[in-house]
């Protein structure tokens, strides 16, 4: 284990947060990057500031995958507030319509769930992340000018209703499993809209990334006690291997020669690899190598190493 110097400590692998309320995605990854004393780290997917829940940061070479965390289904439990809408489609947001809602049932919500599974479509709302002309939209939001957005489809696994509280302002809870690019806060004003009440969302934990659950997750206090005793070799063991991301891809073992040629940019034969696509690579030893790709004739190309062993 290295001590943190100017450059920051080399550190490879992946750390599950928990992302508390308040911070934008990118104030926690720095404040966990601080703590780590870490040269390079990067997140996989930002999570409004009003979200908590899972947030795989990147540390060092593992940054080469994290495209695999931005692409991997994710899991919410979250709240919606039926009968007002406002502006940014959640609580933060200015309140722009109310109408009545205490006329709504647990059995007229779940009425109407159904047109939200499986594949849908959705209009990105301009409280996001995506850019025009080069400025993310939520910048021309607060500016209060909204522009046209095409409509995307996503895809909707479950969608579970766990609980309904009735009342002038009902509010539900819902478990949401989905694929990248699903808008939580569209959905809820999408539901609102079909409900002919309007709704927002009031609270929103991302609960699993993929493989990554929330019981994976570690919070902010509880790395800041680590750094306080200097406790860097227990930090340390709280990062997941470089591969963590990518469990879902076979792995291809090479002895040394095949590793060596690899590494040199070279395609390489390999016994009983799989028919094709994507692998995880590896010696023999059990050094984890990067990507590779199983071409047509069999062989493995090299597509994406780490530059060293991680140390």
């Amino acid at each position: 284990m290295r001590m943190p110097d100017k450059r920051g400590r080399p550190l490879n692998g992946i750390l599950i947060l928990d992302k508390p309320a308040g911070l934008s995605s990118n104030r926690a990854l720095q404040l966990a990057k601080r703590l780590y004393g870490a040269a390079k780290a990067g997140h996989t997917g930002s999570l409004d500031p009003l979200a908590t829940g899972v947030l795989p940061l990147c540390f060092g070479e593992a940054t080469k995958f994290s495209r695999y965390l931005l692409e991997a289904d994710k899991v919410y439990h979250s709240t919606f507030v039926l009968g007002v809408r406002t502006d940014s489609g959640d609580r933060e947001g200015a309140v722009i319509a109310q109408a009545p809602a205490e006329q709504l049932t647990a059995a007229a919500v779940e009425a109407v769930l159904g047109r939200f599974r499986g594949e849908i479509e959705q209009v990105p709302p301009m409280y996001s992340a995506l850019k025009q002309d080069g400025q993310p939209l939520y910048k021309l939001a607060r500016a209060g000018r909204e522009v046209p957005r095409e409509p995307r489809k996503v895809m909707v696994h479950a969608l579970e209703l766990l609980a309904f509280r009735g009342g002038v302002r009902p509010e539900i809870a819902l478990k949401i499993a989905c694929g990248k690019g699903t808008y939580i806060r569209t959905i809820a004003e999408d539901l609102g809209e079909a409900l002919g009440c309007g709704a927002h969302v009031g609270t929103l934990r991302r609960v699993g990334v993929g493989a990554f659950t929330e019981q994976m997750a570690v919070t902010l206090p509880a790395l800041e006690a680590l750094q306080q005793r200097r406790a860097y070799a227990e930090m340390d063991a709280l990062l997941l291997p470089l591969d963590a991301a990518l469990g879902d891809l076979p792995m291809v073992r090479l002895d040394e020669p095949g590793g060596y040629c690899l590494r040199r940019g070279q395609a390489v034969s390999v016994a009983n690899s799989p028919s094709g696509g994507m692998v995880r690579v590896g010696l023999e030893s059990g050094e984890f190598l990067g990507l590779g790709e199983i071409l047509d004739d069999g062989r493995l190309a090299p597509r994406r190493l780490l530059v060293s062993q991680p140390g």
